[in-house]
């Protein structure tokens, strides 16, 4: 969401209640305790966290390697499945065709 010029803080939470609200058990609405300026909450084994939205794209700009973006696309966690599911991820390269030939004088080095 953050590479999205249009995005906002609002727009990334609309998001996040339509695509994962009722969807997935870790994901809930906030609690106003123990924080009344939160927008989501995520249920961890421990415990329920808050989380405030505010300021979170700007924040949150630096691009995921595609390799991790990968693993977590083909990871067991349905939630991260879920959320990287329209990343691009690695891009797929189909192999060049060289005709069949083999490149001659190819790694060639000089020794001393």
């Amino acid at each position: 969401e953050s590479l999205f010029p249009k995005a906002t803080d609002e727009t990334f939470r609309n998001k996040l209640f339509d695509n994962m609200l009722g969807k997935f058990p870790n994901f809930a609405k906030p609690s106003p305790k123990p924080d009344p300026d939160a927008h989501f909450a995520i249920v961890h084994y421990a415990a329920t966290v808050s989380y405030n939205l505010t300021g979170w794209l700007e924040k949150n700009k630096d691009p995921l390697n595609d390799t991790i973006v990968e693993m977590i696309k083909n990871g067991g966690n349905a939630l991260m499945i879920q959320c990287f599911g329209d990343h691009p991820g690695q891009p797929v390269e189909t192999p060049k065709d060289d005709g069949g030939r083999k490149k001659k004088g190819g790694g060639k080095t000089v020794s001393s």
